[in-house]
């Protein structure tokens, strides 16, 4: 099958930087989010990220009114009727990624490729979940989409051959190098970066070092460009809590067992960057 055009279900964060990798890619694209006012912070999130570029001089004006041309922005499910690759990119809910599939499927053709951005929910769950479970993979992206430059994908037991190799060719044609790897909780990245993370929260808090010392022996000692708790403020306390319970669930392995204070964290609302603090304190900067 030739992909010409990409749906994606959600315009948040990863949705909206997906639907802008695959409209500068040259694809047509189709986002659906389940509400207007989602939708237009959304698309306003890809105007800024796209004039960003310019301004940097990564891409011409050109380029970026091509590109914004290509994006149609929803808020019917039905408008992804004709796409050839659907990828979904909600909340990291299984409940409601299975709900997005059962839609999906009573929209889309059999022969279309249905895709999920999941860090770490299990891809055979959700395809298992589905009537051709053949056709499900896993794409992971990294956050921010349109900067980081790995796309995992994620095949499972039941895949066919060339919907893995189409998912390899689609990250190629948006400029990601790709890894593709079996279903396993996690993946690649979160099954070895989580642990660490982890570790690094529990000698703080014995006591091996402060915070800052801790992030800065980890960027110049192994020249990571952040440390761990830096990290951690980025991506977001909720999502890397909510990432590690996911693995520990599924494995009850103790490495990916978050420590109480990080989950007093989330449930005070200390996300990281996005609410002002976390780790580290944001308010004044």
């Amino acid at each position: 099958m030739q992909i010409k055009k990409i749906g994606v279900v959600g315009c948040g964060l990863m949705g909206s930087g997906i639907a802008e990798i695959s409209a500068k890619a040259g694809y047509d694209v189709v986002v659906v989010e389940v509400a207007e006012e989602f939708l237009k912070k959304g698309l306003s999130r890809i105007e800024t990220s796209t004039q960003k570029a310019v301004d940097k001089g990564k891409s011409t004006a050109e380029e970026r009114t091509a590109a914004l041309a290509r994006i149609k922005g929803s808020t019917k499910m039905e408008d992804l009727k004709d796409c050839q690759m659907v990828i979904e990119a909600v909340i990291e809910k299984m409940e409601e990624k299975k709900k997005v599939f059962a839609i999906l499927e009573g929209i889309c053709p059999a022969e279309t490729i249905l895709a999920s951005n999941t860090s770490s929910l299990s891809i055979t769950e959700i395809a298992s979940s589905t009537k051709h479970p053949e056709r499900v993979l896993g794409l992971h992206f990294f956050s921010p989409v349109p900067v980081m430059r790995l796309l995992e994908v994620i095949r499972t037991i039941m895949i066919r051959d060339d919907v893995v190799e189409a998912g390899v060719a689609f990250g190629a044609a948006v400029g990601k190098e790709t890894v593709v790897c079996k279903d396993s909780p996690g993946f690649i990245v979160n099954q070895l970066y989580l642990p660490y993370s982890l570790v690094a929260i529990r000698q703080w808090e014995r006591g091996l070092a402060s915070m800052e010392d801790i992030d800065k022996a980890m960027m110049l000692g192994l020249n990571y460009p952040m440390g761990p708790f830096t990290l951690m403020d980025f991506v977001g306390l909720d999502i890397h809590y909510n990432a590690c319970m996911a693995i520990y669930e599924e494995t009850k392995d103790p490495a990916y067992l978050p420590p109480l204070v990080l989950k007093k964290m989330v449930q005070s609302g200390q996300l990281g960057r996005k609410t002002g603090k976390g780790f580290y304190d944001y308010a004044s900067k």
